[in-house]
């Protein structure tokens, strides 16, 4: 044990016992953090427009401010964008996150002071948690964190940029000596250059752990096999204990990175987001995350069905119940009011509040009325591939209106597999099973001749890989949607299908 360690394990129980009274304090914390943030904007130009003065409970704020998404917050960030100050937070935002969205274009998520250090700290809080749970000396080797370039524009002065890159710039100096790749190397655009520089600044080095997104370490992983020859990761960094990954759902993935990996590797899960670091994994043998209650965010969750009210019902903590799909809504100190982020969860328990993220509110489909959502697909395919031993790279459905001839409509699904089967109408019949058992809607458009049985598409190796690359978003936090309601993307992965 190094002396870092030894240095860091007293610290790490402390921060260990303040997560678990978080999660006993979880109701309490929440009312308190809303009137902290009210008190706090009170004199804001929002503030005053939403006369926050007059706000004593969750009642008052739910009259006052309604739901917004970006683009009911765009006046309010055009004018952060224009230089002025004590717009939505008191004075200006630390950094900008840029993201990109699929109906207001560019987004621009204001992160203050105290969100930013928010968001390291619930960081430290899951990683410190973990080394006190498992005695772990992660800090005696080195770490990577396959992330965004961390080079920033300035937008007004403001330092704008992917919040990946962000973080990059505040992460505690006591990790700085252990953090891999290079800034350089972090700062190369190029996705593919930048993976084969990062191969060849961590061959050789002593990793205890990795962080990233799933398909963005899969490749990370396969060049490291392919230029040390070795079987498995754990042959090429023996001392590796923990893989921290987070931005999409990891079990369409894990049985190819798990088998990549080796045995002895931990496997975390965190729910990071440009609004805020919202949940994180607590304990490694439940997959559920531990929601993030007392990191300066206020939460709302309206069930999903009524998000497209006018004025659906919004519930706190306090109210929400299992096994139910809510769109969740965020207040919090960056300067966010009731904010839709877009995510669909689940809660898994009420004591302490943990949830599955299920999807998100614009990823479904429902040509037919079916509403099929992506935790729908994602749990058949998990379901599917380890009933028959299959093994899914990534994949994507669509709907199919307009079927060849005189036949029925049907989803298409594009599936990478890591070797195509022969019996594609066996797994197709599968999932077609699994989807109806999981939603009523499918089976009954099925079992009415409304739709046939779904077809899947196989698509070539690397042929996600090659589509990103194709429309300039390969690397970074880039990701396929797992389903979309149109063909957008569908009929631009026909140049990737295998052809026989």
């Amino acid at each position: 044990m190094s002396l870092k360690s030894i240095i860091i394990k007293p610290f790490a129980r402390h921060i260990s016992k303040r997560v678990q009274k978080m999660a006993g304090n979880a109701v309490t914390d929440q009312d308190r953090i809303l009137k902290e943030l009210i008190a706090k904007a009170r004199n804001t130009l929002f503030g005053e427009k939403h006369d926050f003065g007059s706000i004593k409970n969750h009642v008052d704020y739910t009259n006052a401010v309604p739901i917004r998404d970006y683009e009911g917050m765009r006046p309010y960030v055009d004018k952060i964008l224009d230089g002025q100050a004590d717009i939505l937070y008191p004075g200006t935002p630390k950094y900008l996150a840029k993201t990109s969205g699929t109906t207001s274009g560019i987004k621009y998520i204001p992160i203050t002071q105290e969100s930013i250090q928010s968001q390291i700290n619930t960081s430290r809080a899951a990683l410190l948690h973990y080394v006190t749970a498992h005695n772990a000396d992660l800090f005696d080797g080195k770490m990577i964190f396959v992330s965004g370039s961390p080079e920033l524009i300035h937008t007004h002065a403001i330092p704008t940029g992917r919040l990946s890159g962000i973080v990059n710039h505040e992460i505690p100096s006591w990790v700085k000596g252990n953090q891999l790749p290079s800034y350089k190397t972090n700062c190369i655009e190029d996705w593919e250059e930048k993976l084969d520089q990062i191969v060849r600044e961590t061959l050789g080095q002593d990793m205890t752990l990795i962080s990233g997104i799933p398909p963005w370490v899969q490749m990370y992983f396969e060049r490291l096999l392919l230029a040390s020859g070795k079987k498995t990761i754990k042959e090429i960094f023996p001392n590796l204990q923990l893989f921290v990954h987070g931005g999409v759902n990891y079990e369409p993935y894990k049985s190819t990175i798990d088998k990549m990996m080796g045995d002895g590797v931990d496997t975390l899960e965190t729910y990071p987001a440009s609004e805020g670091f919202i949940a994180f994994q607590n304990d490694i043998d439940d997959n559920s995350l531990l929601l993030n209650t007392n990191a300066g965010i206020f939460y709302e969750f309206v069930e999903v069905d009524n998000i497209h009210n006018t004025s659906p019902d919004r519930l706190t903590l306090s109210q929400v119940e299992l096994n139910k799909d809510y769109a969740i809504l965020i207040t919090s100190n960056a300067g966010l009011w009731s904010y839709n982020i877009g995510d669909v969860v689940r809660f898994t328990s009420l004591d302490p509040y943990k949830i599955r993220v299920s999807g998100r509110i614009k990823h479904f489909i429902s040509a037919f009325g079916e509403h099929v959502i992506a935790k729908e697909v994602e749990e058949a395919m998990t379901i599917i591939s380890e009933e028959m031993n299959l093994k899914i790279n990534d994949f994507t459905v669509a709907p199919q209106v307009k079927a060849e001839g005189n036949k029925l409509p049907y989803h298409e699904w594009f599936v990478e597999f890591d070797n195509t089967p022969e019996q594609l109408s066996v797994i197709e019949l599968k999932l077609d099973d699994e989807i109806s058992r999981q939603n009523i809607y499918y089976r009954d458009l099925i079992e009415g001749k409304i739709l046939q049985t779904l077809i899947i598409r196989p698509i070539r190796k690397n042929g996600f890989r090659d589509y990103m690359k194709s429309i300039g978003k390969l690397g970074g936090q880039n990701k396929i949607p797992r389903l979309t309601n149109d063909r957008i993307i569908a009929d631009k992965l026909i140049p990737f299908l295998i052809t026989s």
